[in-house]
């Protein structure tokens, strides 16, 4: 059957977003939607096998309490896509802002180029989900903030480094973060430190590259070379000198 195609170009996005939901609740399993052009909120909360492929610039929190859908963007998307998504998978062909994969708790988000501010801030782990992250190009500061589970891989492609500013995993008390390439300690956040990289590690991540090269019609065996460093907890109570015990 061919793919429903919804022209969102005179479209607010409450109005894309019933007529996406009423797509979906009628059972349609590939939709099309054209012209996207920074609505909000698409497929938020959306659940079952339905595969979402977007033309344009989705606005902020692109599936967010996703549970199962598909959603491929061929464009960049704004700021928090995967905000606390719990199943399924987001595939962004061009860049993202800030906060990608946001309290994130399960599925999978893939970006081919760059992300913002705060990527992974407050991923977690539930009852066997594990969340992913796979950023292809570079991210800002504050990568895995307050992180509590999940995997986050940066590749650094494009020729910039995978992540040259501070406060990598600040925080964090569960998970583990892989950065292809150098990442000097005066980046890490408060809570976070280097663990070495060995086969075995190796091993974990190369099924997550493969898919991500998979979806975006990449090189795995480009983006598997090179050195990995695997940033980890430090312990599960970062700030716990923070605190005042009576």
């Amino acid at each position: 059957m061919p793919a429903l195609r919804i022209d969102a170009g005179n479209l607010t996005y409450t109005r894309l977003n019933e007529l996406l939901r009423a797509a979906v609740a009628a059972g349609e399993k590939e939709i099309e939607i054209d012209h996207v052009l920074g609505q909000r909120f698409i497929a938020d909360g959306l659940k079952g096998d339905v595969r979402i492929t977007i033309h344009g610039v989705p606005g902020g929190d692109l599936g967010m309490f996703m549970s199962g859908p598909t959603c491929i963007v061929h464009g960049n998307a704004e700021h928090a896509p995967g905000n606390t998504m719990d199943a399924g998978m987001i595939v962004i062909h061009g860049s993202a802002g800030d906060a990608v994969a946001h309290s994130m708790r399960g599925g999978k988000v893939f970006v081919r180029g760059d992300i913002g501010y705060r990527g992974g801030i407050h991923m977690k782990e539930f009852t066997g989900k594990r969340p992913i992250l796979v950023v292809g190009g570079s991210t800002r500061a504050f990568l895995g903030e307050y992180m509590a589970g999940g995997l986050i891989v940066v590749l650094g492609s494009g020729g910039k480094p995978a992540v040259s500013e501070r406060g990598i995993g600040s925080g964090i008390h569960g998970g583990e973060i892989f950065i292809r390439g150098e990442v000097p300690d005066h980046l890490l956040g408060v809570g976070a430190m280097n663990t070495p990289v060995g086969v075995e590690d190796r091993k974990r991540i190369a099924p997550v590259i493969d898919e991500f090269a998979r979806e975006l019609g990449l090189d795995a065996a480009e983006l598997l070379s090179g050195d990995f460093i695997r940033i980890a907890p430090a312990s599960s109570r970062p700030f716990a000198n923070k605190y005042t015990w009576e």
